[in-house]
């Protein structure tokens, strides 16, 4: 077989290039400049005007976004990836835009991905209207793609670290020049100016830098015509300041830089740790696009094999996959036999044998023989990727819950900001006080309505109980887990590697320690779970020379056979985790393996049931393997031979019937169904994508943590209710007494601070929950 010069793709997308070049079109060039960490902003100033200088490019795109469409026929599709979002109302208003153009056909956009599917109907052209119509609304975009996923430098994440550290450092520094002016009643007129002027230096730049990204959001919130929690936290430091500022100038008692500075830091301290729970959401994308990158074996007509990247392979293509090398396609085997550990996307315990015509599974790993297959789609449209949009499409789906925060905003803030005008109007023109007197009550009624108390009601719960659940070892990787888990009423329960410790072991039988030697020298020879697991039984064995491997069959040495029952012409029924072995002149003796059920197991399921849980098995492994462990488990509903689509489609099942599934997984395959669920789990020695896409992690105490750690969910449930209504209650009383003048600035920030001890102290009891015991 000749072998040609490696084929290169396009460092951006993949695609075939030309020659000696390192992209498929300008488009990528530019679009590459992202991933090299010039960041969205950089990327929108590529274009040279005639003068050969960079110019922004807001209202039209940088690139021709045409040829980054997909389709062939009417229907066409593109996938963006999105900046400037901030919110599910951001989503929102992204897919209501393009759906309100006529020739578009769907539009979903994941929030923790960034991820923009658009399909429409009609020209390619389109797509750089499409474009041009989100830059109008204030988001910038690039061509989506797995390395942009991986790679892309987050410039707005960095701007929020940097504007967190400057918002604290101010805060600290404020903070200990105001708590010298509120203890010291003896202190004389010029040294308490002295420090309103030092908290003044520190203040205002510390206010206008490091609310920059607030600013920016409120001002973006402006354009879309809606009103937001930043425009709130916005009118309120900033009215806060200019007042204090005010108080600087003319030597008043109080100034409140030290209000505004907190409050800054607070509020970009919950967005750098919402950004990096988003973070985590793509990385589970980013592992599972992984098992479909890089190099392919492309055989062309004549038999010559070119490496080539896997983005490049169509549908149709033939390849080569070598023994130990990874399946990245979708594909049919063209010939022979094969042998595959599918466990990565199917979860069976047992690589599989594959005959010609069969179809394979991309992200498989080939156990045997090299083999030749045929390419049935590409990359893009493969399974891996359809998974892919799973887990995004599962995220988008969790990011609709509704924001509660944001609901209350839509119908606070423009009220506040009503009460607190009209009180500066009816203090200034109606009782006639000057400017600066009148702005104390209008700014004491911004400072007390604050929404710091209702912001922290139900995050601080969270907070106190996620940090009570992870010194048990649970970790909680979602804001939103511990209220869906208080919800869950039934059970999705993996086999393998979760209610089971995934490790095959030798069972007791009625061979001889000869013949176990013997099978076990022969065992070394192969990679197969049950194979290994034989070998670890006698590791004492000599290998044994000569043997030769059958995909999905077993070995052979010489006249001795070790494998399945039908490789050794055994007959009868199907005994489960089996490996059978025959020498001349013996009969054929059976080496039965199990995979143990965990300790724990059967508690969990008793525990969950006394939570009001029921229960189900749910597994890609063979119906007997199943079956026993149900019934050791006690539980009565079970399913086998589940593929990742299935266990999806049974959890889609489910939620469609009203039901609100707790997944618990750990593998690959699993991801998809744990994505999908109302709420998921997976055991701390569980994959990494599955720990990723997961909502808790039981890192310790084994499965028995999680009926422990729904009591404590509900328990964070109740108090973050009663959090809610203390601060709604406190709100109702403060907001009359500061409009009428009795609440001071001073007194208003006092019992604004005061109604947040008292939320906290609520919350703390979250993490002396009875549920754990010692």
């Amino acid at each position: 077989m000749r072998v040609a010069a490696q084929e290169t793709g396009c460092a951006h997308c993949g695609a075939a290039v030309p020659a000696g070049a390192r992209f498929c079109c300008t488009g990528c060039d530019a679009a590459h400049g992202l991933v090299a960490g010039l960041g969205l902003d950089a990327f929108y100033r590529r274009r040279e005007g005639a003068d050969g200088s960079l110019r922004p490019a807001v209202d039209a795109p940088a690139m021709d976004f045409t040829l980054h469409v997909r389709g062939e026929g009417e229907e066409k599709t593109l996938e963006l990836m999105v900046a400037g979002l901030t919110c599910g109302a951001c989503v929102w208003l992204v897919e209501q835009a393009l759906a309100a153009e006529p020739d578009v056909t769907r539009a979903r956009l994941a929030l923790s991905t960034r991820r923009l599917t658009l399909s429409w109907r009609g020209e390619a052209a389109r797509a750089n209207a499409f474009v041009a119509l989100l830059a109008r609304l204030g988001f910038r975009t690039a061509p989506w793609s797995p390395a942009c996923l991986r790679a892309t430098e987050d410039a707005e994440g960095r701007q929020l670290v940097r504007a967190l550290g400057i918002a604290a450092f101010g805060a600290m520094n404020v903070m200990m020049l105001s708590v010298a002016v509120w203890v010291g009643w003896d202190m004389g007129e010029a040294t308490r100016a002295a420090m309103h002027w030092a908290a003044a230096v520190i203040g205002l730049p510390t206010v206008l830098v490091a609310g920059l990204p607030i600013y920016r959001g409120a001002l973006a919130g402006l354009r879309q015509g809606r009103l937001n929690m930043d425009m709130a936290v916005t009118l309120g430091v900033l009215a806060t300041t200019a007042m204090s500022a005010s108080e600087t100038l003319r030597n008043g008692d109080y100034t409140y830089f030290d209000a505004a500075t907190t409050l800054l830091a607070l509020l970009l301290a919950g967005r750098v740790l919402d950004r990096a729970a988003r973070r985590r959401a793509r990385q589970a994308v980013a592992e599972l696009l992984a098992l479909q990158e890089g190099a392919v074996t492309r055989l062309d007509a004549d038999g010559t094999a070119h490496a080539a990247p896997a983005a490049n392979i169509r549908a149709g293509d033939r390849i080569l996959v070598a023994a130990g090398e990874r399946l990245r396609l979708d594909a049919v085997l063209e010939a022979g036999e094969a042998l595959l550990d599918a466990s990565a996307t199917n979860g069976e315990t047992l690589p599989r044998g594959f005959v010609a015509g069969e179809a394979l599974p991309a992200g498989a790993v080939n156990m045997g023989a090299p083999f030749v297959a045929r390419v049935t789609a590409a990359a893009a449209d493969g399974s891996l990727a359809a998974m892919a949009r799973l887990l995004e499409r599962a995220e988008q789906a969790k990011g609709r819950f509704v924001d509660v925060a944001d609901r209350v905003v839509r119908v606070f803030v423009p009220v506040v900001h009503a009460v607190a005008a009209l009180t500066f109007l009816f203090w200034w023109l109606g009782m006639g006080v000057g400017w600066q007197a009148a702005l104390v009550p209008a700014v004491a009624a911004l400072i007390v309505t604050c929404p710091c108390g209702f912001a922290i009601a139900v995050p601080a719960v969270q907070a106190v109980a996620v940090g009570a659940l992870f010194r048990r070892g649970v970790l909680v990787a979602n804001g939103t887990a511990l209220e869906r888990l208080a919800s869950a009423d039934h059970a999705v329960l993996d086999k393998t590697g979760t209610l089971t410790e995934g490790r095959p072991t030798l069972l007791p039988g009625d061979w001889t320690e000869a013949a176990l030697r013997e099978a076990a020298g022969m065992a070394r020879a192969s990679r197969h779970p049950l194979a290994r697991a034989l070998a670890m039984a006698c590791p004492d064995a000599p290998a044994a020379e000569a043997v030769r491997e059958v995909p999905g069959r077993g070995l052979a040495c010489g006249e001795r056979r070790l494998g399945s029952a039908a490789f050794l012409g055994v007959t009868g029924p199907d005994a489960g985790l089996t490996l059978w072995y025959a020498a001349p002149g013996a009969a054929p003796v059976a080496f039965r393996f199990a995979d143990r059920l965990r300790p724990e197991a059967a508690v969990l399921v008793r525990d969950l049931g006394a939570l009001g849980l029921s229960a189900e098995l749910l597994s890609g492994d063979a119906p007997p393997a199943v079956a026993a462990v149900a019934s050791q488990a006690g539980i009565a509903g079970w399913t086998a031979q589940a593929t990742p689509e299935d266990k999806a489609a049974r959890i889609q099942a489910l939620r469609a019937e009203g039901r609100r599934p707790l997944m618990l997984g750990d593998g690959i395959n699993d991801a998809a169904a744990l994505a999908l669920a109302h709420v998921s789990a997976c055991p701390g020695d569980g994959t990494d994508l599955a720990q990723t896409a997961s909502d808790l992690v039981l890192r310790a105490e084994g499965l028995a943590a999680l009926p422990a750690a729904i009591r404590t969910a509900r328990r964070a449930q109740r108090l973050a209710r009663q959090n809610i209504g203390f601060s709604l209650l406190y709100n109702a009383v403060a907001v009359p007494l500061a409009v009428l003048g009795i609440v001071t600035p001073l007194i208003a920030a006092v019992v604004m601070a005061t109604s947040s001890l008292i939320v906290i102290g609520n919350s703390l009891r979250a993490g002396k929950d009875p549920a754990w015991t010692a």
